[in-house]
């Protein structure tokens, strides 16, 4: 008999995936809430280094998982949390966070420069001012937020073995990013994909408001975006995410949400190219807070996002500027976005 322990919080229990082998050659690393991950690292550094004390209050601007992953922390630690965020957030994550304890504060007023983002960040500076001794986690340009991913890293490595490619999403600059430094220490080798959605500023296209497809992809360059590291970018539209994400769940009944989906969509494809090799795709979160939405078939009709066919292949680009479609890719070579631009143009 095993010696099993229990964990000392559900936090604790679902910070790391589950490994699923999906071929011969993919791997698939399927969170319950990957955004645990840095969210717990960033507040137990903070801790470490005097930054976040009892009663600190942390404040955060994000319409995503990071907040619910701050939020479980925050009330399990006790620690008073505001989250800043725009109408781009769930009804149904919005009144989770506030169960937990939250304070959501949503700003509907584009700023002039930045939009809502901007905004965002503008009503961040007003909390700032109005508790001096805030914490604030800055996931964007936190160091800790990529180096959150060692303990992945080392679960990847001792299960699947030898790694010859990571794809990933790519939205905070965190996950891919980390994984894949801490995996190119022991695999030098190692492909990076990274995978994004058009109109995202992220590998080099102008900014578009209004994306469908979110939980990756972004309207400003975080910090933490380490474009020297990727060997390939691709671009996949919301239709095609979703019903990647539909294909994921009818092939391996795996119920993702669509960065999941759209990740599988580039790694299914990745791995057929390259029958002689590893690869490791990071599916992020669970589908249930998409219910409504990507496993509506109604919704899908109604929001015209329903393709007669999963595209088997991106359309290659010559410049990231100018990538369209349902799908494309370009090759990165490990270059920076400066590098990139200017050699494209």
């Amino acid at each position: 008999m095993r010696n099993r322990h229990p964990d000392s919080s559900v936090v604790d229990a679902q910070a790391l995936p589950r490994i699923i082998r999906l071929s011969e050659n993919l791997y698939g690393a399927a969170f319950t809430l990957m955004k645990l991950l840095p969210a717990r690292f960033m507040l137990d550094r903070a801790a470490a280094e005097g930054r976040l004390k009892p009663g600190t209050t942390v404040i955060e601007t994000t319409s995503g998982t990071l907040g619910l992953g701050l939020a479980m922390i925050c009330c399990l630690r006790r620690y008073p949390l505001i989250i800043v965020s725009d109408p781009a957030i769930e009804p149904p994550l919005q009144r989770r966070l506030e169960e937990l304890g939250a304070r959501v504060e949503i700003v509907r007023t584009p700023a002039p420069t930045g939009g809502l983002q901007g905004a965002r960040l503008a009503r961040m500076a007003e909390l700032q001012a109005e508790y001096p001794e805030h914490f604030w986690p800055s996931q964007y340009a936190n160091p800790h937020n990529p180096a959150a991913y060692a303990p992945f890293a080392e679960l990847v490595a001792e299960s699947v073995g030898q790694v010859d490619c990571l794809l990933g999403t790519v939205g905070s600059g965190g996950s891919v990013f980390g994984t894949g430094a801490y995996l190119r220490h022991l695999f030098p080798k190692m492909k990076v994909v990274g995978i994004d959605t058009f109109g995202s500023v992220l590998f080099g296209q102008p900014d578009q408001k209004g994306r469908l497809l979110r939980g990756l992809g972004n309207s400003i360059m975080p910090k933490n975006v380490d474009h020297p590291q990727i060997d390939e970018a691709h671009w996949v539209s919301a239709a095609a995410g979703f019903a990647a994400t539909r294909a994921l769940h009818r092939e391996h009944a795996l119920y993702m949400g669509p960065t999941s989906g759209t990740a599988y969509l580039v790694a299914r494809w990745w791995a057929k190219q390259h029958p002689d090799k590893k690869a490791v795709v990071i599916f992020p979160d669970e589908g249930y807070r998409y219910q409504d939405t990507v496993y509506n078939d109604a919704w899908l009709r109604e929001k015209d996002l329903v393709l007669d066919a999963l595209p088997q292949a991106p359309l290659v680009a010559d410049d990231p500027r100018t990538a369209t479609g349902h799908w494309a890719s370009f090759a990165w070579n490990r270059r920076t976005l400066q590098q990139v631009l200017e050699q494209a143009a």
